[in-house]
């Protein structure tokens, strides 16, 4: 059985729903200068503010102007938390000044105690894909070490201004997908990097991340001393690889691309880096500067819990020849035949969620808090406005069912489930609307029209009896 204080909700991120982009002294984010694409269409990331372009994330669902009706309806499914995150740019526009914005502050503050009135339990992610555009423009992202400061100096003005608001927090949003450092989006969105031609992209993620480590556990240290009870986690992003066949070769890619993908894991919750990926580095000749005094922090700032993403599963095939430290998830991953898809190509695999349950279980001996997990879909209205959204419900239905199945079996121990996202919002992504995962309809579409008029969907009243009874009941 999940105990009585299993943490029930949904998961959003403040650039992908708040909308209001420069409104109350918010200053410009990464998102803000990324225009919509298509599954077939990567985003684009534009030099600043452009003319002919449209921005998904200018308005998202206008989450700040509404926040009171979506909370309202989440409270009517029964939600006991509400994951979201804080953007950056509200607290401090630019990123490096030295003191905060008060409308943002106050906007935040305002959240957090609409959720608390409904007894809802705000689960904030302090950087989620919301990084200034500034510190891009002005400092080259987390490549440069200064940035450590200047997320501490947020971090720190966060937690002591919610410090009776907020227990739950997480430092990184999903941190570790940066091993696709060849992928501009994600450098972009989670570090703040723009490369140049010829520059060697592996050593700059490397290092990034390695400030971004020390900054997370720099960030655990001055929580714990503003509000012991605070629990302060990381964030990653769980795919488990799974090897094509029984081939020692592909058991062995299966092996080092976990270990390639959890290194970051393995840092946030030991408090130091293992020795594969330190003689990885050595072996390709990687230069990441690190101090004693960063290794002392990383030690002294382990983190409480462990939130991951899970969406699906990877297989993939050893190469016959080569590194398998080179690992390449747009080279070497292949389709899994037992596996079906979603639209956006997607595999679908709850057995997989109980797997990564039990694998990160095994690892790492921390508490383990699903945060996010859900089905993007093409939904439709029919004739008398309803949803029928079942394909969203059998995908929950099946993955909450492994989730149980790794509590009350495999006794893993889970602080709580949020789907994503509990309302249809921008897609990080794609930037689509389309591409919708919400219990509640939006009337939004890929090109910023319709009313933003919120409809429940069918699995609204699904979710809300799942709440109710505790997973007891997913028919």
């Amino acid at each position: 059985m999940l105990g009585d204080k299993f943490l029930w909700g949904g998961a959003v991120a403040a650039h992908q729903l708040e909308g209001a982009w420069n409104i109350d002294g918010k200053g410009v984010s990464v998102a803000d200068v990324m225009t919509v694409g298509s599954p077939k269409e990567l985003r684009k990331i534009t030099d600043g503010i452009k003319e002919g372009y449209y921005y998904p994330n200018h308005e998202g669902i206008d989450f700040y102007h509404r926040y009171k009706e979506d909370i309202a309806l989440f409270a009517q499914m029964g939600f006991k938390c509400l994951r979201t995150s804080i953007a950056w740019t509200r607290i401090f526009p630019k990123g490096d000044e030295e003191l905060p914005n008060e409308a943002g502050l106050k906007f935040y503050e305002n959240l957090f105690k609409e959720c608390k009135k409904y007894g809802i339990e705000p689960v904030v992610t302090l950087s989620h894909f919301e990084f200034p555009y500034h510190l891009v423009t002005e400092y080259g992202g987390f490549r440069n070490k200064k940035l450590i400061d200047f997320y501490l100096n947020f971090a720190e003005t966060c937690f002591k201004r919610y410090k009776d608001l907020v227990t739950y927090w997480m430092t990184f949003n999903e941190i570790s997908n940066q091993i696709n450092f060849n992928q501009d989006f994600t450098m972009f969105t989670n570090a703040g990097i723009i490369f140049s031609t010829g520059e060697n992209r592996e050593e700059i993620m490397y290092q990034a991340a390695h400030y971004q480590l020390v900054a997370s556990a720099r960030a655990v240290k001055i929580g714990k001393k503003i509000n012991p009870d605070f629990q302060i986690g990381c964030m990653v992003s769980m795919c488990p690889i799974y090897p094509e066949s029984s081939k020692p070769r592909d058991l062995l890619a299966s092996q080092k691309a976990m270990q390639l993908r959890t290194y970051f894991t393995h840092v946030h919750a030991r408090g130091y880096y293992p020795e594969y990926i330190l003689k990885s580095w050595a072996k390709k000749g990687l230069r990441i500067e690190m101090t004693s005094e960063d290794l002392s922090a990383l030690a002294d700032g382990v983190v409480d819990f462990i939130g991951f993403s899970y969406y699906k599963s990877f297989t993939i095939r050893g190469r016959d020849t080569g590194d398998l430290y080179d690992y390449d998830e747009a080279q070497d991953l292949v389709k899994n035949s037992h596996l079906k898809t979603n639209a956006w190509g997607w595999q679908i695999d709850p057995e997989g969620l109980r797997y990564a349950l039990n694998w990160l279980r095994d690892m790492y001996q921390k508490p383990l808090f699903i945060v996010e997990n859900g089905l993007g879909a093409l939904d439709y209205l029919e004739a008398d406005g309803s949803i029928n959204d079942d394909y969203r419900i059998s995908y929950l239905r099946e993955h909450i069912r492994q989730m149980r199945l790794a509590v009350e079996e495999d006794k893993v121990d889970l602080i709580g489930y949020t789907s994503w996202g509990p309302i249809d919002l921008i897609s990080a992504g794609t930037g689509e609307m389309d591409k919708r995962c919400g219990f509640i309809y939006v009337d939004r579409d890929n090109k910023g029209q319709g009313t933003l008029k919120r409809i429940k969907k069918k699995s609204f009243y699904w979710y809300q009896k799942v709440i109710a009874t505790n997973g007891q009941d997913l028919n």
